[in-house]
C-alpha cells in the first residue's frame, strides 16, 4: 500500500500518531528534501530509508513507488510540510498511481491554508485555495482575472520574495480588498497582519506566506447592463474608452479582451 503522509507545518508535535504508525511501519518514504524529513523522522527515532521526489523528478520517483508497492512493500510519501500534493509534490504520483490500478489512501494532517483561513478571522463559509501564482507577471494577472468576480475568500501561498508583487497584481486586478497576511503558523513568532490591497503589506518579508483575500462584492448590479451599456457607464464618468473597458471586465470577471470588441464603435 501506499501512504501519502502529512506532517508538520512548523511545530514537529503536530503529527497523528496514525501518521507515526505509517512512517514506523514503511519500507521506504519518498520525501521532498531527504535532508529535511531527516530530522523530522530523528526527533520520533524513526530510522527508514528515504528517496527523495520532488518536482524535478517526480514522474520517475513514481515509477519506482509503484515498482515498490506491487512488490508488496509499504510505502510512504512525505513532503517537507503539511500535505503531500497540495501545493507541494505528490500529484503525479497520485495520477501515476491511478493510472497503474495501484491502491493508495491518505493519512490527514496539518494544512497550512486552512490554519491560516482561522488564524485570519476573514469569513470561511465558503473559499477558492488557488496556492502559489506564476513567476510571470502577464501569466500572474490572467489567473487573478479568471477568480476576480468571485465573491468569497481567496487563498494563496507566497515565498517572501514574491509577497510584495502578488499584493501589487492583486490590487491592479481586483481594486482594494481587505486582506490578511499570516506566516510562521504553529510556531513561536506565529502571526496575522490584517491589511488592505490598496496599502500592501509594510516590512521586511521573511519566512512561507499564507495570503488570504476578502472576496468580490456579492452583487454588482452593472452586470445587469449589456456589454455595451456598462462600457458607456464608465466613459459616461469621464473615464476614456480604455480604462471603461478595463473597470467592466473587473465588475464581470472577464478579460479586458473579452470586451474590446464591444467598444470598437463607442
Amino acid at each position: 500500500m501506499v501512504y501519502f503522509v502529512a506532517t508538520p507545518i512548523g511545530n514537529l508535535k503536530d503529527i497523528s500518531l496514525r501518521a507515526l504508525e505509517t512512517l514506523r511501519a514503511a519500507d521506504v518514504i519518498f520525501c521532498e528534501d531527504t535532508r529535511h524529513s531527516l530530522k523530522l523522522l530523528n526527533a520520533y527515532e524513526i530510522k527508514k530509508p528515504l528517496v527523495a521526489c520532488h518536482k524535478f523528478n517526480e514522474r520517475s520517483a513514481a515509477e519506482r513507488i509503484i515498482a515498490e508497492a506491487r512488490e508488496g512493500r509499504e510505502v510512504a510519501v512525505i513532503s517537507d510540510a503539511g500535505m503531500p500534493v497540495i501545493s507541494d509534490p505528490g500529484g503525479q504520483v497520485c495520477a501515476a498511481l491511478k493510472e497503474a490500478d495501484v491502491p493508495y489512501t491518505v493519512v490527514p494532517g496539518a494544512n497550512a491554508a486552512l490554519s491560516a483561513l482561522i488564524l485570519s478571522a476573514m469569513p470561511s463559509e465558503r473559499f477558492a485555495f488557488l496556492g502559489f501564482l506564476p513567476d510571470k507577471q502577464g501569466e500572474r494577472r490572467r489567473l487573478l482575472e479568471k477568480y476576480a468576480a468571485l465573491d468569497l475568500t481567496l487563498i494563496f501561498h507566497a515565498a517572501p520574495q514574491d509577497v510584495d508583487r502578488y499584493i501589487a497584481d492583486m490590487y491592479a486586478v481586483f481594486g482594494d480588498r481587505p486582506a490578511c497576511a499570516v506566516r510562521e503558523i504553529t510556531k513561536i513568532h506565529e502571526e496575522a497582519l490584517p491589511f488592505t490591497l490598496k496599502e500592501g503589506l509594510p516590512g521586511e518579508k521573511r519566512g512561507e506566506y499564507v495570503l488570504i483575500i476578502g472576496g468580490a462584492e456579492a452583487h454588482n448590479e452593472l452586470n445587469s447592463l449589456t456589454e455595451v451599456e456598462h462600457i458607456k457607464h464608465y466613459m459616461a464618468q469621464g473615464l476614456d474608452k480604455k480604462e471603461a473597458i478595463k473597470r467592466a471586465a473587473k465588475d464581470r470577471g472577464v478579460t479586458k479582451s473579452e470586451l474590446y470588441k464591444f467598444g470598437i464603435d463607442l
